[in-house]
């Protein structure tokens, strides 16, 4: 495909018609050294000479002729595919429904809704906040959400999604404990301690990967206690009953007393994506998945 840059072909064409660079330029607001560089690099881009100069102006080869024939229609068609794009992009509305849990989006959701509302006129984002991934599938699956906020992998088939964030990972170790102090620390030297396992996950592969299992040298995660919610890890890891890994932005927004969060040197990281099923709206959740990526950075 020819790389054909339009500022070229509208300086070109300018010239065509005036038959002379001085008054082309003129009527294009530059400079005659400008609507000079433009035809030379249209004709190494077409790899034609389009236009000879004489005394008394210029005259287009037969290969000029031929482009300022089709040149003009083409920059038409253009102009007039860009305007429909527009309009379909301005007539979108309706609503789109997005779950979140508060302790993964709170920072961006309510950004991201604001965006997209004034990115899209008439469209009204609904925000659902629940307590789980869990709830965030069951809200896909039912229909009643269009989308969510997640961090991978779901471990769902059917779904699709679009990574907006990658995060390291953290462990809640109790104040007390011997790494506490540390300024990071290694799966390894976390080999002998209990994992705590809040009763959330969308799938077994999402609890493997929350838990960090297996281990780097092959050896399955030590397993500790299973808890309904995620509050309650804390309280679990405060008491001295286990460690708890996470995505490291839950440590900024899950303080606890009595527990300290230390860095995870060789965790693999975890993906914020945006989640969605086969009965969402792609284009709507194209332009969120964009909105998303302006507001995490």
């Amino acid at each position: 495909m020819i790389d054909l840059d339009l500022r070229h072909l509208e300086s070109f064409l300018a010239v065509a018609r005036e038959l002379n660079i001085t008054r082309a330029a003129t009527r294009l607001h530059l400079t005659q050294q400008a609507v000079s560089t433009h035809v030379q690099q249209l004709e190494r881009s077409l790899r034609v000479t389009l236009l000879v100069r004489t005394s008394r102006g210029v005259l287009l080869t037969a290969a000029g002729e031929e482009l300022a024939a089709g040149g003009q229609a083409a920059l038409a068609d253009l102009e007039e595919l860009t305007e429909r794009v527009r309009h379909t992009a301005r007539r979108q509305s309706g609503s789109l429904r997005l779950a979140c849990c508060p302790y993964a989006t709170s920072l961006f959701a309510a950004e991201v809704a604001d965006a997209m509302e004034s990115a899209v006129p008439g469209l009204s984002v609904e925000l659902s906040s629940v307590r789980s991934p869990r709830e965030e599938l069951e809200l896909i699956e039912a229909g009643t959400a269009d989308a969510a906020f997640m961090w991978l992998p779901v471990g769902v088939p059917g779904l699709r999604h679009a990574v907006v964030r990658t995060d390291s990972r953290a462990v809640a170790l109790s104040a007390s404990h011997p790494l506490a102090g540390c300024a990071s620390v290694s799966l390894a030297e976390l080999s002998g301690e209990p994992v705590v396992r809040p009763d959330v996950y969308a799938s077994a592969e999402s609890e493997r990967h929350w838990i960090a299992d297996p281990r780097p040298d092959g050896s399955p995660a030590p397993l500790g206690p299973s808890v309904a919610q995620i509050e309650e890890c804390l309280l679990m890891v405060a008491r001295g009953r286990g460690v708890w890994l996470a995505p490291e932005p839950l440590s900024r927004w899950v303080p606890a007393v009595n527990v300290r969060w230390v860095p995870v040197s060789d965790a693999e990281p975890s993906e914020l994506a945006v989640v969605w099923g086969e009965r969402a709206p792609e284009p709507l959740v194209a332009r969120l998945v964009a909105e998303v990526a302006k507001v995490v950075g």
